[in-house]
């Protein structure tokens, strides 16, 4: 490995950190005319969160001090029902909800929270964010617990709500449900296992026995008549309608989370590799981009022509993923191909001058969407983390 360029890239990546650091937390992305107007100088829930385990594991006092910071403001604007924000304006000092319900943010809030606590810093209370925000951690629980389905014990979700917020997954969604089961693993909620057992024979009917509860097997059918033999997980699983779309970002979660057995999680990144999504950086949102012919085509997905075939969240490279894909290496005994694939997300943060750019083209490797995101930055150091130690960060 190149050590310089490794050493540069922390050093990079801890001073875009600080820079965006705000006093209500670390803001999504460096401000500046351009991000003030597009909403990037606020706390989203998610960024936050991401942003914590990273800043938790930097090495740097500052940001160790101040990566719980973010987490306080999204506890102040909770919903009375328990609901975590999108993002928390800090000029107007209100919560925005999105426009179905925005899943994911109160689950990395749970994550972020149990995370800190986890690697309290010498001196301070193991503990002490959980029995802090104990009250919120309820409510918080409660609004996802009205979600879950009480025979599959996943959660229900619209579409266009959670990180991939302009895609089509509905129902049952693999990304959010990775989450979930991992949520229920650190608060010790009730039936996990059944979670993990449902999560893998809806999304993966492929290699599952045939299903005993009556709608799975519906479900199942419809999956299995229509779609090929599949290596990877599906991204959805609704009534009759599932995505093959091939989401990374979800089948990295499955396999860092728990959620695969080590039969599965091979499977898995093996069908990834092939798919070449880390090549040349790692990763691109998608295997297969969802075309303007396809069933599954919407028309918000082409709203600012942002959502394209190899595009944002349709095939986008996306380095902040790319820090959970090698954390996914590495937790899988894969440290060499691990090693590599830090050196090439150390590149996609360099480009454009260290710019640390949201997203890339997926074909012609163009910079895109907004610079300065922090959550690349902390991505970085979350996958630097798990190659320097060798562990899995989840569950070191």
């Amino acid at each position: 490995m190149d050590r310089q360029l490794l050493a540069t890239c922390h050093a990079r990546s801890v001073e875009l950190l600080r820079r965006n650091l705000s006093p209500g937390g670390i803001l999504a992305a460096t401000p500046g005319k351009r991000a003030d107007l597009r909403g990037y100088t606020a706390i989203f829930g998610r960024d936050a969160a991401v942003c914590a385990l990273g800043m938790a594991l930097s090495g740097d006092k500052l940001l160790q001090k101040e990566a719980a910071t973010g987490l306080h403001t999204l506890a102040r604007h909770q919903a009375p029902n328990g609901q975590i924000p999108k993002f928390v304006d800090l000029q107007r000092r209100e919560a925005d909800f999105w426009y179905l319900g925005c899943i994911d943010a109160t689950l990395w809030w749970l994550i972020a929270l149990a995370f800190l606590d986890s690697r309290a810093r010498a001196g301070a209370a193991r503990g002490g964010l959980q029995r802090r925000y104990a009250r919120h951690i309820e409510l918080a629980l409660q609004w996802l617990l009205a979600q879950e389905h009480q025979r599959f014990f996943l959660l229900q979700q619209n579409e266009a709500s959670d990180w991939a917020d302009i895609m089509p997954r509905s129902g049952f969604v693999l990304y959010t449900n990775a989450l979930w089961y991992f949520v229920k693993r650190l608060y010790r909620l009730e039936q996990p296992r059944r979670t993990r057992a449902s999560f893998n024979g809806l999304f993966h009917p492929f290699s599952a026995g045939l299903a005993e509860y009556r709608r799975a097997r519906l479900l199942n059918d419809y999956v299995l008549r229509a779609a090929r033999d599949s290596d990877l997980y599906l991204s959805f699983v609704n009534f009759s309608f599932f995505g093959t779309e091939g989401d990374v970002f979800g089948n990295v979660l499955a396999i860092l989370l728990g959620l695969a057995d080590a039969r599965g999680a091979k499977r898995t990144l093996d069908a990834l590799t092939r798919a070449r999504v880390h090549d040349p950086y790692p990763v691109r949102a998608v295997t297969r981009p969802i075309k303007r012919a396809s069933i599954l085509w919407r028309p918000y997905m082409a709203r600012h022509r942002q959502n394209l075939v190899w595009q944002y969240h349709n095939g986008g490279i996306w380095p902040m993923v790319g820090g959970f894909w090698v954390a996914a290496l590495v937790g899988n005994g894969r440290k060499q191909q691990a090693g590599a694939e830090l050196m090439k997300l150390a590149n996609a943060c360099a480009v454009k001058n260290w710019a640390f750019t949201e997203w890339l083209h997926g074909k012609t490797l163009a910079p895109r969407g907004m610079p300065g995101q922090s959550w690349n930055a902390a991505a970085y150091l979350l996958a630097e983390h798990a190659v320097l130690e060798g562990l899995d960060p989840f569950f070191a």
